[in-house]
């Protein structure tokens, strides 16, 4: 992050997302309830999520850094399905291993080892983005929720631009992006997420997600010129149907003991 520090970045993503976010309330005329505005536990989860991904990866490679996020955050999910109650069925496990070992395919060769505290920063950001996700899957208003944790993240943002105040460098470029990230991706992005969270279960949001370095490889290769590899068109093809095995696998055999 030459164009712009790692705090900077967090500080304007959140506030962009903040901003655009009760924009879009303004304009639906929108009156939440008490349980429609967010709450502190998934506030930081966002937090903590969005700064330790920036600062993790000024000391990781893209691979690298989307192994340790999406392996945390499947992990992390996988396991409080299981803590829930949550039973795999045989096709879930099929699809799990098979996206997961596509994910491994596509970004473990080559890497190199990762700096510790890149892959702590990294971890942390992972395990915090699946309690975010975990909290949405019963999200009544995704659009409110995601608005109101965004704001809730203010008293955060505020103490991390000033501690890091000393060490803050951007430009234009840097800011805009930053605006980007946070308006678009962010808070638009995050809002369809809640939404889409309603649908899934915590073992198939977890697997939904592994399909992220795929597609980033695949922006890098139309955005960036990279090299179109038979490696990334394996994988990815195992990442995508390993997906489709377990979000389309369970409700089908449960729809056949039904119609039984």
């Amino acid at each position: 992050m030459d164009r712009i520090d790692p705090a900077s970045f967090t500080v304007i993503r959140l506030a962009s997302g903040i901003i655009v976010l009760f924009a879009i309330i303004g304009l639906q005329n929108c009156k939440p309830s008490i349980e429609q505005k967010g709450s502190w536990f998934a506030s930081l989860m966002l937090f903590l999520y969005a700064a330790c991904f920036s600062f993790a990866y000024i000391k990781l490679d893209t691979g690298m850094g989307a192994l340790i996020l999406f392996g945390s955050v499947q992990i992390s999910m996988i396991l409080a399905a299981i803590k829930s109650g949550y039973r795999l069925h045989m096709t879930e496990w099929l699809g799990l291993i098979m996206a997961f070992t596509g994910f491994v395919y596509l970004v473990l060769p080559g890497a190199s080892s990762p700096s510790p505290n890149g892959f702590i920063l990294m971890l942390i950001s992972g395990i915090s983005w699946a309690f975010y996700s975990l909290k949405g899957l019963n999200s009544q208003n995704p659009l409110l929720d995601t608005s109101y944790n965004f704001l809730k993240t203010l008293p955060f943002i505020v103490i991390l631009g000033l501690f890091f105040y000393s060490q803050a460098h951007y430009s234009y470029q840097g800011v805009l992006l930053a605006v980007f990230s946070g308006a678009i991706t962010s808070a638009i992005g995050y809002t369809i997420w809640y939404m889409a969270l309603t649908g899934l279960t915590s073992a198939q949001a977890a697997v939904v997600q592994l399909a992220v370095p795929a597609l980033a490889t695949l922006g890098g290769v139309l955005f960036l010129s990279e090299k179109l590899s038979y490696q990334f068109i394996v994988s990815s093809v195992m990442i995508l149907g390993g997906i489709l095995i377990v979000i389309l696998g369970r409700y089908y055999f449960i729809a056949s003991k039904v119609q039984s």
